[in-house]
């Protein structure tokens, strides 16, 4: 049997500008995985997950339509990787089989609450690695990216696809989305092993190594999002509100290039001061969006960090979900998650998780 992981992940900082080409984000990969196993089948094939046997679909209204938004649905992204991989097993030479593919996934607690660790982008690189290992294709860690990015593309539609970068590289990273133009433009003439091999137009993918004195700290408010739905809603405003949008965007740039050269200089009281102009901007963003983005809970769990002498924001798409708060390691925080969970926050044991390959 052949079994292969991929991390979760939390946005540290620069979400939403980073779904635009070249534009910056802080990432982290955390020791919670999505696991899947491979073994070889003579007669038929099976996919199976206990987590997903159960999995609901969301849906909507376009007039008296029914309309289900696959998006969230882990299935989709593992059938995208698999058709990939195998694509690209094919252009290699080698021959499909039959197997059963259970996964496993630690994203998600056991009574089935959904904490926002990049369950879509874990399960999409763990397939592909388990996927490669089985049919013996050996592949980089850029290639890897470029593989799952691709397959993760193809059901999502939008987003920076920098949840499959922490999941790929692990560990702490600048992340710079690529020209998803230009991908589907080369697409179309090239076959995908040549696609993995062209450098990728704005793709940049940066290991960073915190001060040693920084403490993550995660909390969740127990209210989970969906990043898709809230992307789309900010695209419309983005049209609507051009002016607005492109200020954030440069401001955006501006506060996450101070972020990572804090990280380079080991700097922590520069990383928190831009976590704080972080939160700052997306609440400017929420305000001329009309998408809420900080919750009143999440609203609560960065004030509290910050009367606590940290630096705290939302983590991801927001509208729930996580925060993050970044603290100087000589605190006491169990008095800060003392006071989280008096207000309805739990605090999540999790940690940063550096990926070998």
């Amino acid at each position: 049997m052949i079994t292969a992981q991929a991390p979760g992940k939390l946005y540290i900082a620069g979400e939403y500008a980073v779904v635009e080409t070249g534009l910056p984000a802080v990432i982290v990969a955390l020791n919670q995985f999505v696991t899947v196993s491979i073994e070889k089948s003579a007669d038929y094939g099976s996919i199976m997950s206990k987590q997903y046997q159960e999995n609901s679909l969301y849906w909507s209204r376009q007039g008296d339509e029914m309309v289900f938004d696959n998006r969230d649905n882990p299935f989709h992204y593992i059938l995208s990787a698999i058709r990939l991989t195998e694509k690209y097993a094919l252009e290699a030479g080698k021959r499909l089989s039959l197997y059963h593919l259970r996964i496993n996934s630690e994203l998600d607690s056991a009574d089935g609450k959904k904490y926002g660790l990049g369950s879509s982008a874990a399960v999409t690189v763990a397939t592909i690695k388990a996927l490669l290992a089985y049919y013996e294709l050996p592949l980089s860690k850029d290639k890897l990216y470029k593989l799952a990015a691709i397959a993760h593309l193809d059901v999502q539609g939008n987003g920076s696809l920098g949840d499959i970068a922490a999941s790929v590289y692990g560990g702490w990273i600048a992340y710079q989305a690529f020209d998803r133009d230009w991908l589907q433009a080369v697409r179309r003439e090239s076959s995908l092993t040549e696609l993995l091999a062209l450098e990728w137009p704005q793709l940049n993918i940066e290991l960073l190594t915190p001060p040693a004195n920084l403490q993550l700290m995660i909390g969740w408010t127990g209210s989970p999002a969906s990043t898709s739905q809230l992307v789309d809603r900010i695209t419309i405003a983005k049209a609507k509100k051009r002016a607005d949008y492109q200020n954030f965007l440069e401001q955006s740039a501006a506060c996450l290039q101070t972020m990572i050269n804090g990280f380079k200089q080991k700097n922590l009281a520069v990383i928190q001061a831009q976590i704080k102009r972080n939160r700052e901007l997306l609440q400017q963003l929420s305000d001329f969006s009309q998408v809420s983005i900080e919750t009143p809970l999440l609203r609560k769990m960065c004030d509290l960090a910050e009367e606590f002498g940290g630096a705290a924001k939302s983590s991801g798409a927001g509208g729930g979900d996580c925060g993050i708060a970044i603290l100087d390691a000589a605190l006491p925080t169990h008095q800060l998650a003392a006071d989280w969970e008096q207000n309805g926050i739990e605090r999540l044991a999790l940690a940063v998780h550096n990926v070998t390959l």
